[in-house]
């Protein structure tokens, strides 16, 4: 089964919007999306999270399985202080996690698939005011 991480570009107030409605539905014993989804506030903060070189370590260990921070910054040719900040970062948003192999951190991806929501609209339709989904 692939598991798939939702990125979405919302306001503050679309998410709490969004996570309050979730809220309702449970309360209601009413079934939700089982989704996993990160909220970014902009297109500036989805760029920084989803560049060309954090990609590029998301790829590498989600196919290489690497054995440790160290091992990742050897197999895509890059320092490895500025990897293990650029992990740190991805950890915090929850796009890698860390398992403890020995003394080092292997950094694991848990998702196969990113999927990235952008609206072009205020409210997610299109001129017509009919939303798409």
């Amino acid at each position: 089964m692939t598991t798939t991480l939702h990125i979405t570009v919302e306001s503050t107030a679309d998410f709490f919007e969004s996570a309050l409605s979730d809220l309702q539905a449970l309360d209601s014993d009413e079934e939700i999306d089982d989704k996993y989804v990160l909220s970014l506030p902009d297109e500036n903060a989805l760029e920084r999270v989803l560049n060309a070189k954090n990609l590029e370590l998301l790829r590498t260990t989600a196919t290489e399985n690497p054995d440790s921070v160290r091992d990742l910054a050897r197999q895509v040719g890059r320092d490895i202080k500025n990897v293990s900040t650029a992990l740190n970062e991805l950890e915090e948003l929850g796009l890698i996690e860390y398992e403890t192999a020995g003394r080092a951190k292997r950094p694991v991806v848990w998702y196969d698939d990113i999927d990235v929501a952008i609206p072009l609209t205020q409210d997610g339709s299109d001129s017509t005011g009919i939303a798409h989904g």
